[in-house]
């Protein structure tokens, strides 16, 4: 059975920390806020009529635990029937998330079905789940675990990445944000956040910079080296021995900031879209979700890819437009290095190194992104990727169905 997508909408990207402008709104009114952006778009009956609702959610503690999905649907006043699923697959929970939604709907249990995924970074900090490897040296060697920042720097050394490569890809990947932003081709997908008051708490993506010609980005220092110092660059070595030493050369610019942010879709059957008068966007083709080396770390999306595509029957450079997943800036600079894609069809409107990372709703808004990258490219097919730390990849690839949500 085909699986379609028949609306995207997402938050705002906000910076992750105390002074960031979703900082004061939970993580829950994130999703509830969008339930009823898809409500107004296609109708509550319609919203209502979806039988699941699954959320990606990396640290589920604090105002992001006890079960995020059924938190949400609560307070969204979603149909106690409307089962949930909150899942953490770490920085492509997002595009599980909606991997797991398609599995539902192609499988028959589910006509239609609500995916996405929410973070708020601000609230619930980095590593704050606190699990025992983080801190437990012995463990963490005997895993061959570090920071997935000085992983990121693991992955340059090995690759013989320079800096000029990684600046060019944060320099480019602001320059598009900004660009994208300024000319409104963000207006009809992104939702403003309001707080409990009606007023509005963030309108558009507040972590883009004008870095210039980027000559300020040679200036700024490497920002893993302190933590590898700690053991962690002796334990990447000692389980990659080919390797003397980790060269650490990503600077805080080369990492996408720590975002609070949320994204939720609407999927659901051709007969289920006939029923309600829905128009799909685009039929989900094929899902790929993948594991790769856990000590090298970042690597899983490249394989997720690959087997998208090859799946669909299709070469990357058969696709449109495509949503690559900017996890550090080493991550893209090797996909354009050994992929080769068309550059103009990659991340046309900026991508996270500019506009940020809250993880769990990562894929989900790369997934909605594209939609936008579909329509703008006119490209009838297209293409995202998430890689994740300790070596999780996603992917899917989308073919366009029409234009508009609904007839």
């Amino acid at each position: 059975m085909s699986v379609y997508i028949y609306d995207a909408v997402r938050s705002p990207r906000g910076k992750g920390r105390p002074d960031g402008s979703l900082a004061r709104v939970p993580p829950a009114q994130l999703v509830v806020q969008l339930v009823r952006a898809l409500e107004r778009r296609l109708g509550a009956a319609v919203v209502h009529e979806a039988g699941h609702l699954t959320l990606g959610c990396v640290t589920q503690v604090g105002v992001q635990g006890g079960h995020a999905a059924l938190s949400a649907r609560i307070q969204a006043g979603l149909p106690d029937s409307m089962a949930c699923l909150t899942l953490n697959n770490f920085c492509v929970s997002g595009l599980s998330a909606l991997a797991d939604a398609a599995r539902r709907v192609q499988s028959g249990q589910e006509e239609l079905a609500l995916a996405g995924g929410v973070e708020s970074m601000s609230q619930v900090a980095f590593l704050s789940d606190a699990a025992d490897y983080y801190s437990d040296m012995a463990l963490a060697s005997s895993m061959g675990w570090a920071p997935v920042g000085v992983a990121a720097d693991l992955l340059a050394t090995r690759e013989g990445l320079d800096r000029p490569a990684l600046d060019a890809a944060v320099l480019r990947s602001h320059s598009r944000a900004a660009a994208a932003w300024r000319e409104g081709r963000f207006a009809d997908r992104v939702v403003p956040i309001t707080h409990a008051d009606g007023t509005i708490a963030l309108a558009q993506d507040e972590n883009i910079r004008d870095f210039g010609d980027g000559a300020s980005l040679a200036r700024l220092a490497p920002v893993f080296a302190a933590a590898g110092a700690q053991g962690f660059d002796d334990i990447l070595i000692a389980h990659k021995p080919e390797l003397a030493a980790v060269r650490h050369v990503h600077s805080v610019a080369h990492c996408p900031p720590i975002s609070d942010g949320a994204a939720l879709l609407l999927l659901g059957s051709a007969e289920a879209g006939r029923r309600h008068g829905l128009r799909p966007l685009v039929r989900i083709r094929s899902v790929a979700e993948t594991a790769d080396d856990h000590v090298m770390q970042l690597t899983a999306g490249y394989r997720a890819m690959e087997l998208a595509l090859e799946r669909a029957g299709l070469s990357l450079d058969q696709v449109g437009a495509v949503e690559f997943m900017e996890a550090f800036a080493a991550v893209p600079v090797l996909f354009e290095r050994d992929f080769a894609p068309d550059m103009s069809r990659v991340n046309p409107n900026g991508g996270h190194l500019a506009m940020g990372h809250p993880m769990g709703a990562t894929g989900a808004i790369l997934a909605a992104s594209l939609l936008d990258d579909m329509a703008q490219l006119d490209a009838q097919t297209g293409l995202v990727v998430a890689t994740g730390g300790v070596g999780v990849g996603a992917a899917m690839v989308f073919e366009r169905a029409g234009l508009s949500s609904k007839t």
